[in-house]
């Protein structure tokens, strides 16, 4: 768990070198004379960095005079941020990697026209950097169960899936496939269906929602699964929700979870995999395969990307979040208007949310309606073949804590890491 929790094998590593290479080449470009004409106050690529460092948000670059490189500001998004790790996660093979990572968008020429790493001559290097990363990782679990580990796009930023290629492989081995998508169905599940269901034409047998006491009492009860559940059945999919058991819950609190699964028609298995491991899921096993793999349901998108972008944004925020209305910001607007001028505005979008609230604010839990869903921001990812539109105060950059866990991190005189997790 340590090492794939660190360093594993690289992967986010040669990402990050990816990424920052293009970043270094577009300076460089604009260095030595700019026959693009790259305007640098367009320039929309930044540089990445695996660890969360607030300070890093906003920088200015190339200070210190004329040799130093032309004066710019920028700033840094986490790895997991980066278009490149989207782009990685999406890409079917080595062939495909290099044409999407041709297609990103990195700014604009003082006219206003996209320039791209294929125009910079980047591709190929960037290319070479991720050869062996595009590769999936296999592992096992404490259970001796198989497991493909391959990257790990941001679930507010980007899709917030495993690599296809990686579920790809499962599929080629295995009779049953389990793959995650984080952050729940209003980011999770819809983005797995949207973007990354849609780019590798997967069909899926059935879906987990897990759940736990905790949850429930923070996330204001009952509405706030009755939601998540509901939102995974109008992609035509089977829920059953895993209620993951604790010490701390009684006997009360987990029969009337299950006794609110018989009232809306959905199973609900209590899981102990805390305390059992695999042994506490094998009937979560049974009912998954009864209710989804022995019955598979044909599932699909929730909306079409030829309505246009913010077409696809009111269907999301509409069925998805419970909300009335979708507001663009006046620099949303503008965003918007330089997608459809360049005929981008038919992608997929991937809405950056907040995972604590199916509204942009975080503070309103349960399963609020009647909201309406502010866009401040969009952002073409060409290369990973959608549009991010930010909503709220989402940032690709996180901040540490007051009490960052690395303080608690140590490693023994034998070389064991200890307090990661």
């Amino acid at each position: 768990m340590e090492d794939i929790n660190l360093h594993f094998t690289g992967d986010l590593h040669a990402i990050a070198a990816a990424n920052n290479t293009l970043a270094a080449m577009i300076d460089n470009h604009i260095h030595q004379g700019n026959q693009l004409r790259i305007d640098p106050r367009r320039v929309t690529w930044r540089r990445c960095l695996d660890v969360n460092d607030r300070s890093l948000r906003g920088i200015v670059t190339g200070l210190g005079g004329p040799g130093q490189g032309v004066p710019r500001e920028s700033g840094f998004d986490i790895t997991a941020a980066s278009e490149i790790m989207a782009i990685l996660c999406l890409a079917t093979d080595l062939a495909d990697l290099k044409a999407r990572l041709s297609r990103i968008v990195v700014g604009q020429t003082f006219d206003q026209e996209p320039v791209t790493a294929e125009q910079l001559g980047a591709a190929g290097a960037l290319t070479a950097l991720l050869r062996d990363a595009i590769n999936p990782n296999l592992v096992q679990t404490l259970g001796g169960t198989p497991a493909i580990v391959h990257g790990g796009p941001f679930a507010n930023i980007a899709h917030g899936c495993n690599s296809l290629i990686a579920t790809d492989t499962a599929l080629r081995y295995a009779d049953v496939v389990l793959t995650e998508a984080g952050f729940g169905s209003d980011l999770g599940a819809e983005k797995f269906f949207d973007i990354k269901a849609r780019a590798g034409d997967l069909d899926v047998a059935s879906v987990v929602v897990v759940a736990t006491v905790r949850a429930l009492k923070y996330n204001g009860g009952f509405e706030n699964l009755e939601r998540h559940v509901a939102n995974v059945r109008k992609f035509g999919a089977r829920p059953v929700v895993a209620l993951n058991h604790f010490i701390t819950d009684t006997e009360d609190e987990v029969n009337e979870v299950i006794e609110w699964g018989r009232r809306h028609d959905v199973a609900v298995v209590l899981t102990t995999v805390w305390a059992d491991g695999g042994e506490g899921a094998t009937e979560l096993a049974r009912v998954v395969l009864d209710e989804g793999v022995d019955k598979p349901a044909h599932t699909q998108p929730l909306y079409d990307p030829a309505d246009g972008v913010l077409s696809s944004i009111e269907t999301i925020a509409r069925e998805i979040y419970g909300a009335d209305a979708v507001q663009l910001s006046v620099n949303a607007q503008k965003d918007l208007k330089y997608l459809q001028q360049q005929g981008w505005d038919t992608l997929p979008v991937c809405i950056s949310k907040t995972q604590y609230s199916f509204s942009d604010d975080p503070t309103a839990l349960g399963a609020p309606t009647g909201h309406t869903l502010h866009v401040r921001k969009f952002i073409p990812r060409i290369g990973a073949g959608f549009i991010v539109a930010l909503t709220g105060d989402v940032m690709t950059m996180p901040g540490l804590p007051k009490f960052p866990a690395a303080e608690g991190i140590d490693v023994t005189p034998s070389g064991e890491i200890t307090g990661l997790f």
